[in-house]
């Protein structure tokens, strides 16, 4: 993330997720000669395992696709595509983190995702407020399996609302139906 970021002028954000957008549009063209997952040996193995009934119920709702391995799958390669798998990368580090029964694992996994995805300038700086930002940070003096709630679902319902809708149209997903 840039150093800094709040500090930027409004129209230099807008026009830095212009060009994010207008990236994600190419990489989808197939007249520009690339074919998104031909590439991947991992999409095209689940593509041949998708059955086309698994693949409509992705359709059906956002929880559909998380249930689903493949789906999941290929949601996360259709995000590398617009620069923004993090989210979906958060969110599973989130589900395997509730997971932890260990106290000291449970911190341990906490302060790495939190480095990761939460803090201000991230690596992975994942999409969240300042409120649910500094609501995690305080969470995290004791670590629960809760501690990373708000912001996972608030990752979640960006996804669902914004990155999930794309996907559908996308033809990631309609070459698997």
């Amino acid at each position: 993330m840039c150093r800094g970021l709040a500090a930027l002028p409004i129209t230099c954000l807008e026009r830095a997720k212009d060009l994010k957008t207008r990236l994600g549009i190419l990489l989808h063209k197939p007249e520009l000669g690339h074919r998104i997952g031909t590439s991947s040996k991992l999409q095209l193995g689940s593509r041949q395992r998708d059955s086309s009934r698994e693949v409509l119920e992705w359709r059906e709702s956002f929880d559909q696709l998380l249930k689903s391995k493949s789906g999941v799958t290929a949601f996360h390669t259709f995000l590398k595509t617009e620069f923004s798998e993090e989210n979906l990368d958060f969110w599973l580090a989130c589900e395997d983190f509730k997971k932890t029964r260990s106290k000291t694992k449970l911190a341990t996994k906490a302060n790495r995702i939190f480095e990761e995805f939460v803090q201000s300038e991230a690596p992975r700086e994942v999409n969240i407020d300042h409120e649910t930002r500094e609501i995690t940070r305080k969470n995290l003096s004791g670590a629960t399996s809760a501690c990373f709630n708000e912001a996972q679902a608030k990752t979640r319902t960006l996804m669902e609302k914004d990155s999930y809708p794309r996907f559908l149209k996308s033809a990631s997903y309609l070459t698997r139906t």
